[in-house]
């Protein structure tokens, strides 16, 4: 599996650390920036990443910031992607199973390193339900 990763400059440094564990896991990474502490904008990193899974380059996206709501909504802007803002583990799996979410947002300052992991893998983990839940996700793609 391939993911594309980026973050702004509040993202920084839990991303080196994300890299790492997923690349420990087996997964391809595509790191698509930013590489350093200097204030950035998140929406060119949301694009990025976004532009790269909606292509094709990579089968889910990881948005790092601050809080991860401004990723969000940039990476929602991009057609073809549902990006969701996860802060707790729980919640992550919904993301997949109930929205088809193809990019996962997360917050640097208000959530840890080891959640952020732990949403990573409840995430990667769940699958697309279908069902009831085609019609929604079409009712969202529609609106691309």
């Amino acid at each position: 599996m391939r993911i594309a990763i980026g973050c702004d400059h509040a993202g920084i440094e839990q991303k080196p650390a994300i890299v790492e564990y997923l690349s420990a896991k087996g997964y391809e990474v595509v790191d698509l920036g930013c590489y350093s502490a200097e204030r950035v904008d998140y929406p060119d990193y949301a694009v990025k990443v976004s532009e790269c899974v909606a292509s094709g380059g990579a089968d889910f996206g990881i948005l790092i910031c601050g809080t991860g709501i401004g990723m969000s909504i940039a990476a929602n802007k991009v057609a073809g992607i549902r990006a969701a803002n996860v802060t707790r583990a729980d919640m992550a799996p919904l993301a997949r199973q109930h929205n088809d979410a193809n990019v996962l947002t997360l917050s640097a300052r208000f959530v840890a390193l080891e959640e952020n992991e732990a949403i990573i893998d409840a995430f990667l983990a769940a699958e697309f339900e279908g069902g009831r839940h085609e019609g929604r996700v079409a009712k969202i793609n529609a609106l691309d």
